[in-house]
């Protein structure tokens, strides 16, 4: 696929090529978190449910990272829509500066923040321990997350999403080894216990990092040329800040809402908070399609936008809209189907057990609903309409589900049913007012 490609190729074929390797990777992704998870949970209830009230706080490297790629893949497309290579070139080195600050500040955030987060959340003594050990390391490494975000957030611009595939299932298969080795010892090691797990994470990422750059050098976005713009120009730090900072405040929204819905099941105990942690690992599966087909939108949509050819962001959109809908409600019936059998692999708690089998439940009757809203955030993201993306984020993650967690858990007494229809309910009417806005904006640009 050469780096033009996006505004000339057929809308049908440039989907399948983007999200097909987008959805491998990341359910490659989501098993490198399972195989965590499983690890997490030879250990005891207390290291899973640890494990999960590490969500939270890890968004905070998550929040910088899938905000910066978001934000950068949506602006470079536009101008290599725009067929402006030395704009590019310069974006670039500007960008992976960019990249080095933010993972600065978000390891310091995240060291000092960590702690207080996790009190807040009713960790304390043994618990508290348990979790600060695996988020320190993390932070300690989160400049090769970010790195590995920025660099391949190039390649996503272009519409080359192999590269990023391939690690994350390399990444899978060496965390399998890492995990047990780390966790246990053996071969010269000690045993690191918990901590191991989170070792073995940096070390993938560090791999990675060296992979995903490596690829993106290939490209003739990285040149020479580029290294000459490494130094942090504020007029080009500006512009991808327009960009990257509503992605980031969306994800910082959903890092919020993580917390808030956390702090609701708290309430239950730490197996209904286990319960959740390994819930929604097993509903990230089903919506890998999504995510595939929601990098697909941006990266097409984005470059047409650049190129000025409004008919064919149109049709970029309709057609992500449909094959969504299609992919969600086949992973709806198929997660019902199997969500038993997924809990009991995780856990051998009955208690633990239900509780997720029951999430999963309401979770089936929402993934239509995040393939309307995902895809929808991300055409707008790809013709430079991002703040949108922040007000919607406020709204179904924090402002409402605060309300109605509230009144369905505390007023209506329905317990942690309450939480789950509350999840349905805001996560649809997120979805419906997402889509009838990016549908009116798209209009006027067609007109």
């Amino acid at each position: 696929m050469n780096d033009h490609s996006l505004t000339e190729a057929p809308i049908k074929s440039l989907i399948k090529k983007i999200a097909t390797p987008v959805a491998i990777g990341f359910f490659f992704n989501t098993m490198f978190n399972v195989v965590d998870t499983y690890f997490g949970g030879q250990i005891s209830t207390q290291a899973l449910a640890a494990l999960s009230l590490s969500f939270p706080v890890f968004f905070l490297i998550v929040i910088f990272d899938s905000g910066t790629s978001t934000g950068t893949t949506a602006l470079l497309a536009n101008i290599i829509g725009e067929k402006d290579t030395p704009k590019a070139q310069k974006y670039v080195g500007q960008v992976l500066s960019f990249g080095i600050i933010i993972s600065v500040v978000t390891t310091v955030l995240g060291l000092l923040l960590a702690p207080s987060i996790f009190r807040l959340l009713g960790a304390e003594g043994e618990y508290l321990s348990i979790a600060l050990s695996y988020m320190n390391v993390i932070f300690w490494g989160s400049v090769f997350f970010m790195m590995i975000s920025v660099t391949n957030s190039i390649l996503q611009a272009i519409g080359k999403t192999a590269p990023y595939r391939n690690f994350l299932i390399a990444g899978f298969l060496l965390n399998c080894i890492l995990d047990p080795w780390f966790l246990y010892g053996g071969f010269g090691l000690p045993a690191m216990g918990f901590q191991g797990i989170a070792l073995a994470t940096v070390v993938v990422q560090f791999l990675g990092c060296i992979y995903i750059f490596s690829e993106a050098v290939k490209t003739r976005l990285i040149t020479k040329e580029t290294f000459k713009h490494l130094m942090p120009q504020w007029k080009a730090m500006k512009e991808i800040l327009s960009q990257a900072l509503p992605a980031s405040i969306n994800m910082a929204t959903i890092g919020v809402g993580i917390f808030v819905i956390t702090y609701f099941i708290s309430e239950f105990g730490q197996d209904a908070v286990a319960a959740y942690g390994i819930a929604t690992r097993i509903e990230q599966i089903s919506l890998l399609p999504t995510i595939g087909i929601t990098i697909a939108a941006l990266s097409i949509i984005g470059q047409n936008n650049g190129a000025k050819k409004y008919s064919r962001v149109q049709e970029a959109y309709r057609l992500c809209l449909k094959y969504g809908i299609i992919a969600m409600a086949i992973g709806a019936v198929v997660m019902f189907m199997v969500r038993k059998p997924l809990m009991a692999f995780f856990t051998e708690n009955e208690k633990v057990q239900a509780i997720g089998n029951h999430y999963l439940v309401f979770a089936c009757f929402t993934f239509i609903a995040y393939a309307l809203l995902f895809v929808s955030v991300s055409a707008l993201q790809g013709i430079k309409r991002p703040m949108y993306a922040i007000w919607i984020g406020l709204y179904r993650q924090i402002v409402a589900p605060s309300i109605v967690f509230y009144a369905l858990v505390k007023i209506f007494h329905l317990g942690i049913d309450g939480i789950w229809w509350g999840v349905l309910g805001v996560t649809w009417s997120a979805a419906i007012i997402t889509v009838i806005y990016a549908k009116s904006v798209l209009r006027k640009k067609v007109a």
